[in-house]
Order: C-alpha cells, then structure tokens, then sequence
C-alpha cells in the first residue's frame, strides 16, 4: 500500500508560490503562478529541493516590484 502523496507550499511572492510535493519515490517543486504550473523540477532528496526553492525564492523577489 502506497503512502499518500504531502504537498506542502514554501513559498509564496505575489501570485506566484512554490509547493513542494513528495512520496517515497522522491520530491517535486513545482513553481505555481496565475496561469498554473511555470516550472516543475524533480528531486532524489528533500534537501536538494529545499536549496533550489530557496535560489528561486531569491530570483523571483528580485523580480517583483
């Protein structure tokens, strides 16, 4: 029996969010905005994902106004 997927947001600027989702298999970040999914990336490891989440967070501030 396979254990339900978490999905969990990291970050939100704006409209724009990054969720995080995982299972056993491994974690996808999926950067989410007004028109849907703008990027999806996939991950071995939690960690991994986390500083990758954090490099876009930093993108994505300098971007807003």
């Amino acid at each position: 029996m396979s254990t339900p997927d978490e999905e969990r947001e990291l970050w939100r600027i704006g409209e724009v969010s990054c969720v995080l989702i995982s299972c056993c298999a491994g974690a996808e970040l999926q950067v989410r905005g007004d028109d849907g999914v703008l990027l999806r990336e996939l991950y071995p490891t939690k960690s991994d994902l986390y500083e990758r989440a954090n490099l876009l967070k930093a993108e994505y501030a300098r971007q807003m106004p």
